[in-house]
């Protein structure tokens, strides 16, 4: 049953610059090259993935589905990212949200969700750097993690987003083409027109490795609802 006169409060958004910078590494895997210029307007991030406790609001005004994950303790905290979520119903959170409070809200493309873990750095592996995740002494809980965490500082980039390399796989709004960079625009890339799997990037708590560089891509069929797959709220710059 949908819910009634639920306040829905607009969501906290971090300004991210504009951007001229190298997309990709011509050093990793073959899609993350050919390593290329492109060219970003400013947009706004979300710090931290949408919440279970925000996702709620999502399906008691609209009537949706939960999570399916719900019921295991390891994924019910309000404060958690909520997971299980496909990419369809990622869309559809967006477009309520965007709708109850007047915000362009939206998924990001492939090209800002690189841009913004960054965090203003030039070019990197990581959101604070080249140094590996396991030479820093802070991460070595979340390294060792068996489950969505609480999102924390301990991870956040120099924009203050949280949990960019880690946690849990972001859905992006681009198609997912493992030889896309050879033919891509260089303004404001999109993606494929077409495809089968949608793109998402960011880390997982299931890997036996939980940190993904920054360039490192990942993909899935839009339908499915993996608990180590969530998203997180974007914007055009207001």
């Amino acid at each position: 049953m949908k819910g009634r006169n639920e306040t829905v409060g607009r969501p906290e958004l971090r300004p991210v610059p504009a951007a001229s910078f190298r997309m990709g590494n011509d050093a990793a895997r073959s899609d993350e090259r050919p390593a290329h210029a492109v060219t970003l307007a400013p947009f706004r991030a979300a710090p931290r993935p949408v919440s279970n406790a925000e996702y709620a609001r999502f399906v008691r005004a609209t009537g949706g589905e939960p999570p399916p994950f719900l019921g295991d303790a390891a994924f019910a905290d309000p404060g958690l990212p909520a997971v299980g979520v496909s990419w369809f119903e990622a869309v559809a959170y967006c477009d309520w949200l965007a709708a109850a409070t007047g915000l362009p809200l939206r998924l990001p493309s492939e090209a800002e969700r690189e841009w913004a873990a960054l965090g203003g750095l030039e070019a990197a592996d990581w959101p604070w750097g080249d140094e590996a995740p396991a030479a820093r002494p802070e991460l070595v809980e979340l390294r060792r993690g068996e489950a969505p965490h609480l999102p924390t500082a301990l991870c956040a980039n120099g924009y203050g987003l949280l949990c960019m390399a880690d946690n849990l796989h972001e859905w992006c709004s681009d198609w997912y083409d493992a030889a896309y960079y050879g033919s891509s625009p260089l303004e404001a890339p999109l993606g494929p027109a077409a495809g089968k799997r949608r793109a998402s990037r960011g880390g997982s708590w299931r890997h036996a490795v939980k940190f993904n560089r920054i360039s490192s891509r990942s993909s899935l069929d839009p339908s499915y609802r993996y608990n180590d797959y969530g998203f997180r709220v974007y914007a055009d710059a207001g």
